[in-house]
């Protein structure tokens, strides 16, 4: 299924109020507002660049992969099989695409071990709709 089936029209706001984009396109285009200071935690703290990757298993439009590029971790079930698509929440990173928030660049693994190693706490990014 893919992720921007799944998340509503907008718009999107992190947890401290700021607008991060009012409608799809904005979410997964150019529009968007998530960067280092505003792609935060629950409780408005920055991410730490060691853990700036963002678990989402999607392309950049928000679309899933097709056929059988596993970027999901088996749909986050398995952490020792597969890989996962993620991108970066201060568009700094490495990979095909590094400015991206949503699709930067596959993992080599799904363990714990494995996304620490890359830059990532396996951790999902949340929206708040209004």
């Amino acid at each position: 299924m893919n992720a921007r089936d799944r998340i509503g029209g907008g718009p999107w706001y992190n947890s401290g109020g700021d607008l991060i984009a009012p409608h799809l396109a904005a979410l997964h285009g150019s529009q968007s507002k998530l960067a280092k200071d505003t792609a935060v935690t629950e409780v408005s703290d920055e991410v730490s660049p060691e853990t700036h990757e963002i678990l989402t298993g999607s392309r950049p439009d928000g679309t899933a992969f097709p056929g059988n590029a596993q970027r999901t971790c088996h749909n986050w079930t398995s952490s020792d099989a597969g890989s996962a698509q993620v991108g970066y929440s201060d568009r700094k990173g490495q990979g095909g695409n590094p400015n991206s928030w949503n699709s930067a660049h596959p993992t080599s693994g799904c363990s714990e071990e494995t996304f620490r190693k890359s830059g990532s706490a396996g951790l999902f990014y949340c929206f708040a709709i209004d």
